[in-house]
């Protein structure tokens, strides 16, 4: 998190106790692994035109080149963002978040 403005906060109502209780829980699943991959875009093609696929064939995605990319855990979208170079490297810059109970959703129906 870059500042407090985005830190979790707490419900009125909320036990405190019960927030500790998750944290504990979370710190036994943090060091599980998990695929994060970023999708540029995608399209659908009969098997005859994949076939003709050859060096230098462009296949034309489903989005604009200013759009920003899914960013994915698991196959659940968890954000949007940007393509950056590193060092000599891809990267991505993350600009939106997705709503939490949609990370939840994608990794509860894989569950």
């Amino acid at each position: 998190m870059s500042d407090m403005s985005e830190a979790p906060r707490m419900e009125r109502g909320e036990d405190p106790a019960s927030r500790m209780t998750n944290n504990r829980q979370f710190k036994l699943l943090a060091d599980i692994p998990v695929r994060m991959s970023v999708e540029v875009g995608s399209t659908s093609l009969r098997l005859a035109e994949v076939m003709d696929l050859a060096e230098g064939s462009i296949v034309e995605l489903d989005r604009q080149s200013d759009d920003l990319l899914d960013i994915m855990v698991n196959g659940a979208l968890i954000a949007k963002g940007e393509v950056v170079t590193v060092n000599g490297r891809y990267g991505i810059r993350i600009v939106d978040i997705a709503a939490t109970e949609n990370r939840l959703a994608g990794i509860e129906r894989r569950g």
